[in-house]
């Protein structure tokens, strides 16, 4: 007995580290309930690290221990290292920033490898597109720092699957701040959606990296992309083609506005699109919008760089560009509207936050 009693027990220093874990969240709770005399929040942080000098071992460890109904600003902190596995953040659990500590955005690394035609182990069938993500977060105010997102599905060794889409980042929430982040995958590698069509969902994402090939920046949100690269691959087969943007924005709502950015990548010159108007559902009230202005374009661009999709004609929708340079920028043609001067004035960053100010917490 007393050798099973030592092999269960924890080290001190996880013990203490747990202690305070358990102390510092009941104390969120008792702030939500009660308030503090000053009426500010102070934000909680929870640690993870792989080798068990943190509070957890895996990120959503942490985040399952986040009570319920939370509004306070908690900060899931990940150590270095590669965390597989998926992670969800629902919408209970508002205000949630996952931050990598390392030195790099590169250190820390959230990855998995599920798919939309992945079965789940239930056997309740696929996971369907939005299902695959490695990371969703579907509560308001979250926000990722200083770290990888990744999807590392194998299309190359699935191709006998039906459904090849495979999602790293699914965010379906508002006032979502993404900075200093890596998403990379290859099919639909950063969803971003909102809760219901009716629902408004801002982000803002900047000085990160996007990875893809395929409709690799898509979904409904109200998204801004600024001072970021996005940054173009091959496909499975080593080929060059795809497409950045597939939007589906309701009609009365801003779609996405990549600013201020680069898109390069090692593909082949003009074989990408600018992105297609996705109408989710077939719907045709929705009304696509993708803007990019004061971005680099690489060769890599195509010279009409908007297309149709699934029976939708990109010219019904909103596409346009502004101010844009490199090799792949164009002048203004019937296959390439340009915001006048006048125009640009309203598709600025502000305009998209809607009085929303961004801010690391």
């Amino acid at each position: 007995m007393a050798a099973n009693r030592r092999r269960t027990e924890a080290h001190p220093a996880r013990r203490r580290a747990l202690a305070a874990g358990a102390t510092t969240l009941l104390a969120v709770v008792s702030v939500q309930a009660h308030g503090s005399a000053s009426g500010a929040v102070a934000a909680t942080t929870l640690t993870v690290a792989k080798d068990g000098t943190g509070q957890y071992t895996t990120v959503q460890a942490a985040v399952n221990a986040i009570p319920a109904g939370n509004t306070a600003r908690v900060v899931v902190s990940v150590k270095p290292g590669t965390y597989r596995g998926t992670v969800k953040i629902p919408s209970t659990k508002q205000n949630v920033t996952l931050q990598g500590s390392g030195s790099s955005r590169n250190d820390t690394v959230i990855v998995h490898n599920n798919a939309s035609g992945t079965q789940k182990p239930d056997g309740s069938g696929p996971y369907g597109t939005g299902g695959s993500a490695t990371v969703a977060a579907e509560a308001n105010g979250f926000q990722a720092r200083n770290l990888t997102i990744s999807n590392d599905f194998d299309e190359a060794a699935n191709q006998n699957m039906s459904g090849l889409q495979a999602v790293a980042l699914r965010t379906a929430a508002d006032k979502v701040f993404l900075d200093s982040v890596i998403v990379t995958g290859d099919q639909d590698t950063l969803l971003l959606d909102t809760a219901s069509k009716a629902t408004l969902g801002r982000v803002y994402m900047s000085n990160s990296y996007v990875v893809g090939n395929v409709d690799f920046i898509f979904g409904r949100a109200s998204a801004v992309i600024d001072k970021s690269v996005i940054t173009l691959k091959k496909r499975w087969d080593g080929s060059s083609a795809g497409y950045i943007t597939a939007p589906s924005t309701a009609a009365d709502r801003r779609g996405f506005l990549i600013n201020n950015s680069t898109v390069n990548g090692d593909v082949s010159a003009a074989s990408f699109y600018l992105g297609r108007p996705w109408h989710a559902g077939q719907d045709a009230s929705l009304d696509p919008m993708a803007t990019f202005r004061d971005t680099t374009l690489s060769a890599a661009v195509k010279s009409a760089p908007w297309t149709d999709m699934s029976g939708f004609s990109w010219k019904d929708d909103r596409f346009a560009e502004y101010k844009n340079t490199g090799p792949g920028a164009g002048s203004a043609s019937g296959n390439r509207p340009q915001l006048s001067d006048s125009q640009a004035t309203a598709q600025e960053t502000a305009d998209w936050l809607a009085g929303w100010t961004p801010s690391a917490s």
